[in-house]
């Protein structure tokens, strides 16, 4: 693996690496700062996890890794920053559905966006993932689906409604801090009143899973010329987009979803309290100022 030029358009692929584990990173720690100085580390392990990365390999990919860090702090970094204060000025509102539905759209935009930039680079992995590092990404794909199982489907209905409230309430817990139990109450009616198929989730995840083992087996096995591999990946990643917008049996499902997470965050927001808003104002301005600090150490 060659050493990225930051000004070479190839380099764009391995952005969609860095978004996965920035996001997690976002939603999952209090110190942005501590695991953003740290990500390089984070990313390879999770890379590792996947393929199992050669000892030849190992340090042009880690190179890469930094190389894409100290890319993504000059380039990158200020456009949270405004991401989280457009959220800000949202809370300090009212928030109406339209709005809510405008934010996923773009959130939606930017990732589809990022993804198709990633092609080239994802086609050149493809192209150079030995069949062993391929057995061991389907291995991984299995194992997750094992913790599915575990986390999603245990019990009856009631038990995977009260954990998908659950899990939730850890995320507006993060952003808004304490709720009350009438306030609970009145979210885990929302979150109840989404639709629930942990069968037709899973069936979806591996559905994906077997697309993109199937890819890149075909493309390690045939070695089809750069621009070739670069398309068949595009059409996979093009049908993963548009498949919830697509007429299909699924539709009316992947439509009730959509519209019920949306009336479940904007239900959080619109029985908030000054206080909690005050809170989650001081946490997206506790981010914003980590990525601003961070931003200017790429300087």
């Amino acid at each position: 693996m060659k050493k990225f030029n930051m000004q070479d358009p190839r380099f764009r692929g391995a952005r969609y690496f860095f978004l996965i584990a920035v996001l997690a990173l976002l939603g999952a720690c209090s110190s942005l700062k501590l695991a953003y100085n740290n990500g390089d580390t984070l990313l390879f392990w999770w890379l590792d996890a996947y393929v199992d990365v050669t000892s030849d390999q190992k340090p042009e990919v880690k190179e890469d890794i930094n190389d894409l860090f100290r890319w993504h702090r000059k380039t990158q970094l200020q456009d949270y920053t405004q991401v989280l204060r457009t959220a800000q000025k949202q809370l300090q509102g009212n928030v109406t559905m339209a709005d809510l539905q405008a934010d996923y759209r773009e959130i939606r935009g930017r990732t589809e966006t990022v993804m198709m930039k990633a092609v080239p680079d994802l086609a050149e992995l493809a192209l150079k993932l030995t069949p062993e590092q391929i057995n061991r990404l389907e291995k991984k794909f299995d194992k997750n689906n094992v913790d599915f199982r575990k986390k999603n489907m245990k019990g009856d209905r009631s038990d995977q409604l009260k954990f998908r409230y659950k899990k939730s309430m850890e995320q507006f817990e993060l952003w808004f801090g304490d709720f009350s139990k009438e306030q609970e109450a009145a979210i885990r009616k929302a979150s109840d009143a989404r639709p629930l198929d942990n069968e037709l989730w899973l069936d979806e995840r591996m559905r994906r899973q077997k697309g993109i083992l199937e890819l890149v087996r075909k493309i390690q096995q045939q070695k089809p010329p750069q621009p070739a591999a670069e398309a068949m990946i595009r059409e996979l990643l093009k049908e993963n987009f548009d498949r919830m917008e697509k007429p299909s049996d699924r539709k009316p499902f992947f439509d009730a979803y959509q519209a019920g997470t949306l009336e479940l965050v904007h239900t959080v927001i619109r029985i908030a309290t000054p206080e909690q808003k005050l809170h989650a104002h001081k946490r997206m301005q506790g981010w914003i100022d980590d990525l601003n600090t961070l931003a200017v150490q790429a300087k």
